[in-house]
């Protein structure tokens, strides 16, 4: 089923968060429990626990990582092998899911049925359809959900996006989304030291037998999540839409290929392109090559682009009309820059804000919804070599 835009562009339903028979105060403890405790959930963990908030359950379906995550948190925190065990903990305020893409939605909606809280990780679905699920589920829950794309919450992503709004750019017509990493992907199929329990690893996916590189590096085949698409698109596309004022894309096109990661099924080199009302976006992956290392997402205005990077940004004004080849010395000029000196703990901050102000979240998962939209778009062009459209 293809994207609805209309429906990833509804507002917040007037649905009132729910509150619980104790409010909290700003300097109470809230209790928490971990599903999924992998290397990105143990430091969310770790995070949670900085701020103040207490872990006091953890789940996972592989002893390494929960043995890891009990070595960072409080003594007395329960361990579990099934999540909807870990749900019925008592005292449970929230919880933080940091699982594989192919188990978001049946945690999120196990955690909604059990009255929580949830911190998701992203991307927020593995299809459309369940985009769609969870959006819905939230909306009749009246729960406080934030889901991890962490821009969201960065100040100065915040006051590029107050500029962009001002006219300082003027007229945007092409946004280029860039990510360069050069690392090996971990493929390796040698025996998986530990106990891992495939069957609740495989979960709602397709069954199959089990090999160590699937569960090594399980973003790396289309049954467990969306790949690199959906990985890191889901956060720049996010900031392509956030600062441009717009919905998900109208189309997407994605061409790529499988360059180092031989024995994965995802494209580790590709390249998408997006159409949107009066805009162009592109998105391009390159996990081969560390030149220009990391994300980096070009704004080009009439009157200026922006550079906006793990940096900070910088505004460049436009010079106008370019009869003359530009030279090595005529740079264009630097009118603005900020750098980022932001916390890198500001999005967790902002959610247990809100789990005590029933607020809802800087990323609530209608943005997470249409943010990830355009990426599911791209896989779908790239796995069936057509030009894919959104739905109404």
């Amino acid at each position: 089923m293809q994207p609805n835009r209309r429906e990833f562009l509804k507002p917040l339903a007037a649905v009132p968060l729910f509150v619980p028979r104790t409010v909290r105060g700003a300097n109470d403890r809230l209790n928490y429990g971990v599903i999924g405790t992998g290397s990105r959930a143990r430091w969310l963990n770790r995070t949670f626990q900085k701020l103040g908030a207490q872990c006091v359950a953890l789940c996972d379906v592989y002893d390494r990582h929960l043995d890891a995550a009990r070595g960072e948190s409080p003594k007395d925190a329960k361990g579990y092998i099934d999540y909807k065990e870990l749900l019925g903990h008592k005292d449970l305020d929230f919880v933080v899911i940091g699982t594989p893409d192919h188990q978001h939605c049946g945690n999120l909606l196990a955690a909604l049925d059990a009255g929580k809280d949830v911190y998701l990780e992203k991307p927020l679905s593995l299809s459309l359809d369940e985009s769609r699920r969870m959006v819905d589920a939230v909306r009749q829950s009246g729960r406080v959900v934030q889901i991890g794309m962490q821009r969201r919450s960065m100040p100065f992503i915040r006051k590029a996006k107050q500029l962009i709004d001002d006219g300082a750019l003027g007229k945007v017509s092409m946004v280029k989304a860039l990510w360069n990493w050069h690392f090996t992907m971990p493929l390796d199929n040698s025996p998986l030291p530990g106990r891992l329990d495939w069957e609740r690893f495989v979960g709602p996916a397709p069954k199959r037998e089990f090999e160590p590189k699937l569960f090594r590096w399980w973003r790396g085949f289309w049954d467990y999540s969306g790949g690199n698409m959906t990985d890191q698109g889901t956060h720049l596309m996010d900031v392509v839409q956030w600062m441009t004022n717009s919905g998900p894309p109208r189309s997407a096109v994605c061409q790529g290929y499988i360059a180092n990661a031989k024995t994965g099924e995802v494209p580790d080199v590709f390249s998408a392109a997006f159409e949107y009302p009066g805009l162009m976006a592109t998105w391009t992956l390159n996990y081969t090559s560390a030149y220009e290392h990391d994300w980096s997402i070009q704004f080009q205005g009439e009157k200026a682009t922006m550079m906006l990077d793990r940096l900070g940004y910088r505004i460049y004004k436009d010079p106008g009309a370019s009869p003359q080849p530009w030279s090595q010395t005529a740079r264009p000029e630097l009118i603005a820059q900020e750098a980022d000196r932001d916390s890198a703990e500001a999005h967790q901050q902002n959610f247990l804000d809100c789990v005590r102000s029933r607020k809802q979240p800087n990323c609530t998962v209608e943005i997470a919804a249409a943010a990830v939209a355009g990426p599911h778009l791209a896989n779908l062009a790239y796995r069936e070599n057509r030009k894919v459209m959104a739905a109404g």
